[in-house]
């Protein structure tokens, strides 16, 4: 167990919500994901967004481009896909490999985004470090950072 959050974590490329994570063809790492914030059922609200992070080749992030859609059940899906496509296109060429990035956080629609670092929630257990990929924390890494593996 470490005594704080990692420095970078490891993301391996797969089918699913790493689906868009690389480097461009000047080497620099992407990921292109959709973060979201839960809807109640019977309040409504939530959020769906595009994220497109951009970071140098040592994996500190250089730039967020972040579009908002609304509510799930209000929002333009072709929109949102033509989006997604859109910030994927303005990469220019890339590779679909594997990124090691440091946690960041940065604030868009009065929402934090980003890999955040989560602390043990009792020192005294086995417990360990979490960084989660909010809005939505649909993904969530813990050791070994470089694993490249992470949980749903």
């Amino acid at each position: 167990m470490t005594d704080g959050p990692p420095r970078l974590i490891a993301i391996d490329h797969d089918d699913y919500h790493a689906e868009h994570v690389g480097h461009t063809a000047d080497g620099r790492q992407f990921f292109l994901t959709t973060p979201f914030e839960p809807g109640d059922p019977e309040t409504g609200g939530g959020a769906e967004f595009v994220a497109r992070y951009l970071f140098d080749a040592s994996g500190r992030l250089l730039d967020a481009a972040i579009d908002a859609f609304g509510p799930r059940h209000l929002m333009d899906r072709d929109a949102r896909r033509r989006t997604y496509e859109a910030r994927l296109a303005e990469l220019g060429p890339v590779t679909f490999d594997r990124i090691e990035v440091a946690p960041f956080a940065v604030q868009r629609f009065d929402t934090t985004f980003g890999l955040l670092p989560r602390p043990p929630e009792d020192e005294d257990e086995d417990d360990s470090w979490w960084v989660e990929l909010h809005p939505g924390n649909y993904m969530a890494f813990t050791e070994p950072w470089d694993s490249g593996e992470y949980d749903t």
